[in-house]
């Protein structure tokens, strides 16, 4: 879940680097490096490498003045292996000085190959994994780069995305992709690389996605794409939707609040063009699953992993209510080792904001393997998940910058709808129930809109409780998902430790935990359990516990209530995740966090 940037073409290559790295923080932030081949003659020829602990910024200030060079390759990392510091830092050399690699992902036997390398003479510089794959090029006397990386790879076990330069290629970077994405960006006489289009738009829409298995050899004219084995592949190009502004922090003075406010019309993207009023249902196109099979359909699992798992909560829950469908959701990464029985009348759901989630995607390549039929529910367009599933729907909530999710959570939880719909009127919802949904939809981005115009009130309710030593978020049935999701939120981006369960379970141990300094909020849709719900901030109110409602009134029992607008009962599990993450963001807010970047965390998680 690190970032790689590399360009070779006309211009200075560092500044690129460095803006494509900024681009990239988000991805991983407790070191960065650079390495270019350097133009002219002594000191400044040859392959030279800066590496800096901490944020972009730092690397930034330590490089010379003069730090030419047309071909480059940087890297801002998450660490894996080895604490963060200058030497652990991308890029790593070989022992000659001469081969520079930058890798997203993890060598599984990179301890055995650090022990025969060892053996051989070879003095390692660094904790990392990817050190290995530096000597391993390095060491290789086949007569390319790409032969040296390919006769490289042979020997590493694990994922990687990476890019390597040499310093007798200098005209050249090799890239190769297993299970962490490689882009290519094609520009007018120079070439980019990259571990997301985010670090590319601002420069080209055009890019080459590398398929797992896949190489390229990027030179400042052209490319060329081919498998670990040698042959040749025939990679397309093609647009990337989003423009290098969808990046920008567009006058926010966070990432994370822009992504907030950017719900009501992220919301409205989901819905447009799918919604059908004739049949009182929706068209999902990209499903690949016409009304025969769908109502062959006898089970849904949903698999994803942290807010997407959330998701796929609500997701599980609209499907049974509307389709009336057993459905359930499961942690991707649990799902894959606990060998699983894979029923063939199961429709299996991968959910991934960024369509990469590893954990995710070899639960689908396991799922595949076995013979069962995967949608897939993603935010980036081409991503692995979207092109090794058979189907899927499209979020459209545009990038997504803060490591926090937000607005790709709700979108997501919005095509569940849309897709709960749609196998509820193939099934047994009514047309009456069609149209009462789809009005429900319909109303959700001026209804966002409302409560993100309560912000000011939220923020004073953050700084009454962003003392608390700890807090715990409660629901029932439509609403656990959502108190799962908000104290994830909270924990996340503030620190302040919390905890998520059933509304019925504090009485079976959790009780013991509250206190003045341990506040309750309680997420409390008014529904056919708001009666429950109420009992239960009784049992709080009488062991001294301070309670935050979320609730569509008033609640008398709760200390504050931040009040929601009705929709439908199905829907209104949507408008109440908003709120609460505005109180996460404003609690962060008021602790002095690092909101957009907070500490251990990366956005895309591309490793185990």
């Amino acid at each position: 879940m690190c970032g790689i940037v590399g360009y070779i073409g006309g211009r200075d290559a560092a500044p690129l680097l460095l803006e494509g790295l900024q681009r990239l923080e988000y991805r991983g932030y407790d070191s960065a490096g650079i390495a270019v081949h350097g133009s002219g003659t002594g000191r400044a020829a040859g392959l030279r490498t800066v590496k800096a602990k901490g944020r972009v910024r730092e690397l930034e200030a330590r490089l010379p003045e003069r730090f030419a060079g047309t071909t480059g390759i940087a890297h801002t990392r998450w660490a894996t292996h080895g604490a963060p510091s200058d030497e652990n830092a991308h890029p790593h050399r070989d022992a000659g000085g001469r081969v520079a690699v930058v890798h997203n992902g993890i060598v599984d036997n990179a301890e055995e190959l650090r022990a025969r390398l060892t053996a051989e003479g070879v003095r390692f510089a660094s904790e990392t994994d990817t050190e290995v794959l530096a000597h391993l090029v390095g060491r290789s006397q086949a007569p390319t780069l790409e032969e040296r990386v390919r006769e490289a790879l042979r020997h590493v076990e694990g994922t990687y995305g990476i890019a390597v330069l040499h310093a007798d290629f200098p005209d050249r970077i090799v890239v190769a992709r297993n299970g962490s994405p490689v882009v290519l960006g094609i520009g007018e006489h120079e070439m980019f690389v990259a571990s997301d289009v985010a670090a590319l738009v601002s420069h080209t829409r055009q890019v080459v996605t590398l398929e797992d298995g896949e190489m390229a050899t990027v030179k400042a004219g052209d490319y060329r794409t081919y498998t670990t084995e040698g042959s040749r592949t025939s990679a397309v190009p093609t647009t990337v939707e989003w423009e290098a502004q969808s990046y920008d922090m567009g006058g926010h003075d966070t990432y994370m609040h822009k992504e907030i406010s950017e719900q009501p019309d992220a919301v409205d993207r989901v819905l447009r063009g799918r919604i059908d009023d004739r049949f009182a249902t929706v068209r999902l196109d990209g499903l690949n699953l016409d009304a025969r099979e769908a109502r062959g359909v006898r089970r849904v699992k949903i698999l994803g992993c942290g807010s997407a798992y959330h998701a796929g909560l609500i997701g599980a829950q609209l499907i049974e209510e509307l389709a009336r469908v057993p459905a359930d959701a499961e942690p991707a990464s649990e799902f894959r080792y606990r060998n699983p029985v894979v029923d063939p009348d199961t429709l299996y759901i991968a959910v991934s904001q960024s369509g990469e989630t590893y954990d995710t995607l070899a639960a689908v390549q396991e799922l595949r393997r076995k013979g069962a039929r995967v949608l897939g529910v993603v935010n980036v367009v081409g991503s692995a998940i979207a092109r090794e599933t058979d189907g899927g729907v499209y979020v459209h909530a545009g990038p997504e910058v803060c490591v926090v999710s937000t607005k790709c959570f709700t979108n997501t939880a919005v095509a569940f709808a849309l897709l709960a719909l749609h196998l509820g009127r193939i099934r047994d919802l009514s047309v009456a129930d069609g149209r009462r949904i789809i009005a429900g939809l319909r109303r959700l981005p001026g209804q966002i809109a409302e409560i993100l115009g309560r912000e000011e009130e939220i923020a004073k309710l953050a700084a009454e409780y962003a003392d608390a030593r700890s807090m715990m978020f409660v629901g029932r049935v439509r609403g656990y998902p959502v108190a799962r999701e908000a104290s994830l939120k909270l924990k996340e981006v503030s620190y302040i430790h919390a905890e998520a369960y059933p509304a019925s379970e504090l009485k079976h141990g959790p009780l013991a935990l509250i206190e003045p300094a341990v506040p309750t909020v309680a997420v409390m849709p008014e529904d056919e359990l708001l009666e429950k719900n109420r009992a239960t901030l009784e049992e709080v109110r009488a062991r001294g516990g301070r309670i935050l409602a979320v609730a569509h009134s008033e609640q008398e029992k709760a200390d504050r209530t931040i009040v929601v607008p009705r929709n439908e009962v199905e829907l209104d599990p949507i408008l109440m995740g908003v709120p609460l993450q505005l109180l996460a963001y404003h609690t962060a807010l008021v602790l002095g966090r690092d909101i957009d970047k907070p500490r251990n965390l990366a956005k895309s998680v591309t490793v185990e």
